[in-house]
């Protein structure tokens, strides 16, 4: 047994979960954003007041800013809301969850969750999103997906290989009634990255974060290794990480 798994799973999960203030600056610096396709298409046309749920230091945010009148994000981890509110100021950002938005009742055109959803309480939230949307509104849920693919990036996922909540539940997204059944749509892309910003992606996941500090270097040197050595990455300033973004969009009866 490793020191990652002295966790039981609803233990793991909680402590995954509510790890990322701790590694805010990395989070900012390795995450990606979110290509624009997939905002317009889970975005309802004419949105006057959009809630970003589990912004964290506002990916998502930045984009919902340039085409929503109002945002307002909503973040749990006070590290990563200070991130968030130095990087998009023009959104108001709020501490709160899913299961207990700070935002008046029908009063959403939507809610959007990006790389969050899958750390919800879905008999908690799944009614709260109702409540906070108008009728007629949208929950609309994303998340980037490492497209392994390409030679470069399936060794990279051979280090950092974990079980993956986001990814099960990207696929089959726990919502329900009220609301109509989910519509999903994926979009591929890719997504520009220096080598330091690889190893920040890696360091910001949640399960990395929550490593001891041994494990934890031990696993981002073999990341740089990977990055120094590999055909596709050695010697090059920038490298090209593929992405899926899956998206699923319910709609709130009017």
């Amino acid at each position: 047994m490793t020191s990652g798994d002295a966790f039981e799973p609803d233990q793991r999960h909680a402590a995954n979960a509510t790890s990322f203030g701790s590694a805010a600056d990395v989070y900012e610096r390795g995450r990606p954003s979110y290509p624009a396709e997939a905002v317009e298409w889970l975005l309802p046309e004419g949105a006057q007041h959009v809630v970003d749920l589990g912004a964290g230091t506002g990916k998502l945010t930045r984009l919902l800013v340039e085409r929503v009148p109002r945002v307002t994000a909503v973040e749990p981890s006070e590290k990563m809301r200070e991130t968030l509110i130095r990087a998009v100021p023009e959104a108001q950002a709020l501490p709160g969850s899913a299961e207990r938005m700070p935002v008046d009742g029908e009063s959403a055109d939507a809610i959007f969750a990006a790389q969050a959803w899958h750390w919800v309480d879905p008999e908690r939230a799944v009614p709260e999103a109702a409540r906070v949307l108008k009728p007629g509104g949208v929950l609309a849920l994303l998340w980037n997906i490492r497209d392994t693919s390409t030679p470069w990036a399936a060794a990279l996922d051979e280090i950092i290989d974990a079980a993956s909540e986001s990814e099960l539940e990207s696929e089959d997204p726990r919502v329900g009634p009220p609301f109509l059944p989910v519509e999903r749509r994926d979009f591929a892309w890719v997504n520009p990255m220096t080598h330091d910003e690889v190893v920040a992606m890696v360091a910001s996941r949640s399960y990395v974060i929550t490593l001891p500090e041994a494990e934890r270097e031990a696993q981002l040197a073999r990341v740089r290794e990977l990055l120094d050595t590999h055909p596709d990455t050695a010697g090059r300033a920038t490298v090209d990480l593929p992405y899926v973004t899956r998206c699923s969009r319910a709609v709130l009866p009017a």
